[in-house]
């Protein structure tokens, strides 16, 4: 098992990436002095007696209630509680972890004046694998992620469940079995742990790893598609790219030339070909594909900086015992990147089903028709089409920014939101119907080359179909078409496609 240490402010996306697909994660020993310094002064600043919002007063709109002393452990246990209000399906483990370790990061930062022992409870359901379930529903992203953080925080003073090797524990029975007492709330601590917009930044950024890797694979199937319809090398040409200068489009150009380098079947059409030029389809993957790509990068270095960043509230400031309210816990950034990773999920999958429809139609591909060697008796590739097509509009329909929308919340005190968590949210869905749209040009693009045989395509290409033929044999008349199509999508999401070629593939960093 890979062990990331969390240094908090300095974690690489690499390392949250290793985290969401199942590293382990350790908080680096040196925060421990601005952690306790951390708390020191929110003992401080209470013995002042002064008024501090979330400290010693009612939250959001009653914040002008002050709260004696006797009340302030009550007053912390009420708020987890009674925000614990979540509802939907329970949010992937995957997520939750990579929500945990998020959360785990900001506190260790010393801004949070969150206890020692509040740290390394968390730090210890981390790494113990106690997982509390989430639901995925009922945050709007504004005064941070509070309902999803509440069922977060539940857990960790014995209420509510847990997930321990797959199975739902009551909370309290888990963290006992893992030899762990529940917390008993500290002033600020509450609110601490519900503050902030770990949960939405979570699912940002599990949609932007599974992009990435379906970005990727799509280079590759789009790759091997050209050659199933004998399309030209000659629009990834360098020059032409240069010329325009944008990085994603000069490196997926790139490695579409690589991919495709050394083929008998390009060589075979390389003269006295009648055809001027390819659909847009084909000759268009470097524009739409490496403007992506740059997309990508510009919500990764958003979701980079927030992931590193403290976004509670108020935030101690222990070099002057103060604790200043802000409003670092309005997710508008992270709403934005997710709007941005939407986008460029639905062009990845768009243009792929372009070429798969392009790939059915003999009147462009130049193959049988539907990719079978009997069309009529046989219906081939007819409905993976269409099935790749209602996926593509699914994903439009998913698309519309989520950044645009705002509804006033807390009696209008959280007067614009910003809708961050269901923005970042739908990104699971859509990766999975993208998936599944590569997944089918993969079977489609593997398909036509086989009609090109003895041809061979060039050696990445030839060990991507090897490795799909290890699953999925040639179609040569109709059968259960479903088993293969889940089989290729789990090539695809599994990063399977991009390893088999062997080659280098341009990603977020």
């Amino acid at each position: 098992m890979t062990v990331i240490t969390l240094t908090p402010g300095r974690v690489p996306l690499a390392d949250w990436r290793a985290l969401y697909r199942g590293a382990d994660a350790r908080l680096d020993p040196a925060s421990a002095p601005a952690i306790a310094a951390s708390a020191a002064a929110v003992a401080r600043i209470l013995a002042k007696g002064r008024p501090v919002y979330g400290i010693n007063t009612g939250f959001g709109k009653l914040a002008s209630v002050s709260i004696p002393a006797d009340d302030l452990e009550t007053l912390q246990r009420n708020i987890v509680l009674s925000h614990a209000a979540g509802t939907g399906a329970p949010s992937p483990v995957p997520v939750v972890r990579l929500m945990m370790a998020l959360k785990l990061a900001s506190l260790a930062q010393g801004a949070s004046g969150v206890r020692p022992d509040t740290v390394a409870l968390l730090e210890a359901m981390l790494c113990g694998g106690l997982t509390p379930v989430v639901p995925a529903q009922g945050s709007v992203g504004a005064s941070g992620d509070l309902a999803p953080l509440a069922h977060m925080t539940a857990a960790m003073i014995g209420v509510g469940t847990i997930m321990v090797d797959g199975r739902a524990v009551p909370a309290a029975d888990a963290l006992a079995t893992a030899g762990l007492a529940p917390l008993a709330l500290g002033p600020k601590e509450g609110l601490a742990l519900l503050n902030g917009t770990q949960f939405s930044t979570a699912n940002a950024l599990a949609g932007l790893f599974e992009a990435e890797r379906l970005l990727q694979a799509a280079l590759v199937t789009g790759a091997l598609a050209t050659e199933a319809a004998k399309g030209s090398d000659t629009p990834f040409d360098p020059r032409i790219h240069a010329l325009r200068g944008h990085a994603g489009q000069i490196e997926t150009a790139a490695a579409l030339r690589a991919l495709m380098a050394g083929s008998a079947i390009r060589a075979s059409h390389l003269e006295n070909d009648a055809r001027v030029q390819d659909p847009y389809c084909l000759r268009c993957q470097p524009q739409v594909m490496g403007a992506t790509l740059d997309l990508l990068r510009q919500a990764a270095a958003t979701l980079a900086t927030e992931a590193n960043g403290v976004s509670d509230n108020p935030l101690i400031f222990a070099d002057a015992d103060e604790a200043l309210s802000g409003g670092n816990f309005h997710a508008e950034p992270v709403a934005l990147a997710a709007d941005m990773i939407a986008l460029a999920l639905c062009e990845i999958g768009s243009i792929t089903e372009r070429r798969i429809a392009m790939l059915v139609d003999p009147a462009l591909s130049g193959l049988p028709a539907f990719l079978t060697p009997k069309p009529g008796l046989n219906s081939g590739f007819m409905i993976p089409q269409v099935t790749a097509a209602a996926l593509v509009s699914e994903n439009k329909q998913a698309a519309y920014p989520a950044s645009v929308d705002s509804i006033p919340t807390s009696a209008n005190q959280e007067d614009h939101v910003s809708m961050a968590a269901h923005g970042a949210r739908r990104l699971a869905p859509m990766a999975a119907n993208v998936g599944a749209i590569v997944g089918i040009e993969l079977l489609a693009a593997a398909q036509g080359c086989d009609f090109h045989a003895p041809l061979a395509s060039s050696g990445p290409l030839e060990a991507v179909r090897a490795r799909l033929r290890a699953e999925v044999p040639h179609l040569d008349d109709d059968r259960h078409f479903h088993p293969d199509i889940e089989a290729a999508t789990a090539l695809v999401r599994s990063g399977t496609v991009g390893a088999a070629a062997g080659l280098p593939l341009p990603g977020l960093t």
